[in-house]
């Protein structure tokens, strides 16, 4: 009766973690969206529209630098907070 008890637990446990990292592996697919984002440059090689001064094939990228700060802090929070 105690080594059932035990095994259903220890079942439990290891679908808690199997759950666990299809959770945080979700959040990381996130990470692929700068690639993608910049992987292409025949999309993004144009001078209009102009922001400031600069052509969008500056500041696209850059704002790429920004979001991908953004991204790395949620995956990193929401990686951290389920662990």
């Amino acid at each position: 009766m105690l080594n059932v008890a035990m095994s259903e637990r220890v079942l439990q446990t290891q679908t808690n973690q199997t759950s666990h990292r299809r959770r945080v592996r979700y959040w990381n697919l996130l990470l692929i969206t700068p690639y993608l984002g910049l992987c292409f440059p025949q999309l993004y090689t144009r001078l209009t529209p102009v922001l400031w001064g600069f052509p969008f094939f500056y500041w696209y990228q850059f704002a790429w630098v920004l979001l991908t700060s953004a991204l790395l802090a949620l995956v990193h929070v929401k990686t951290k907070l389920e662990s």
